[in-house]
């Protein structure tokens, strides 16, 4: 039996321009479904290299589900149920932070959760008792290190920090919110990095977050943001993306099945 075989799956949350991959030797899809109802897609499995990976699109394909709307719940569970340990959700974000401008890739290292009303954890109902979690740390630091050393193997450069602001969407944010999270402590702006970490984390699978920068944040450039800039920053950036989770995945599939903190 190969080392591969032995390997738990690695889960990739694809989100937007990134609802398929390219390079993944697909062996089945499963259209499946959970006690919190359906995934927001088919789950594609197959393997990048010699590492198994099952891939969902967070928005469906085609891309139709806002992120207010994207069940959260139903795809953490899908992935955990086809038995992967680690997740890596791939998120279009926008920059508040200098260094952060469009095209650029970030690995952030926190989030603040601006988001409401969405269904947020696992732990309600007729619970026999209540649970917390320690979410100090939202990113698994194992799963972290293991990206930004495939950064640098793949001669992607991206930024090692960040944090990230959870917005409730769909709609983008005004220039005030942007100053608002700001002063917060937010170096990106997303809307659907929360409740996805916090619900990996209630299960016990590492997550992390691989942000490619769309557009500057409202207020932080001298125009209005466009769909044509957010478009040209996806084409720009995503082959880097694709690098990294192509250098990546064996070595998250190597990782047990502890998550790990900061």
């Amino acid at each position: 039996m190969t080392d591969s075989m032995n390997r738990a799956p690695v889960g990739i949350i694809g989100g937007t321009g990134l609802t398929s991959l390219s390079n993944l030797q697909i062996t089945g899809e499963a259209s499946v479904t959970t006690p919190w109802g359906p995934p927001s897609d088919r789950l594609v499995k197959g393997s990048l290299g010699d590492q198994p990976v099952v891939f969902l699109a967070r928005h469906g394909n085609p891309h139709r589900i806002p992120p207010h709307e994207v069940n959260y719940r139903a795809n953490i569970q899908a992935l955990r149920d086809a038995g992967v340990h680690t997740i890596v959700g791939v998120n279009a974000v926008g920059g508040i932070h200098p260094e952060m401008g469009p095209a650029r890739i970030v690995i952030p290292d926190q989030l603040i959760d601006y988001t409401w009303g969405r269904a947020s954890t696992f732990f309600e109902g007729d619970l026999a008792h209540t649970t917390h979690i320690d979410f100090t740390w939202p990113y698994d630091g194992d799963a972290r290190q293991q990206l930004l050393h495939a950064a640098r193997a793949a001669g992607v450069p991206v930024s090692d920090f960040g944090v990230y602001g959870a917005t409730q969407g769909p709609r983008l944010e005004t220039a005030a919110e942007i100053r608002r999270m700001e002063r917060d402590g937010c170096d990106l702006v997303g809307m659907t990095g929360m409740p996805e970490a916090c619900l990996a984390a209630e299960l016990g699978i590492r997550y992390v977050c691989l942000g490619l920068v769309v557009n500057w944040a409202a207020g932080k450039s001298d125009h209005i943001i466009t769909m044509a800039e957010i478009e040209q920053a996806i084409d720009q950036g995503m082959t880097g993306v694709k690098r990294i989770l192509g250098e990546s995945v064996s070595s998250l599939g190597r990782l047990s099945s502890l998550a790990t903190p900061q």
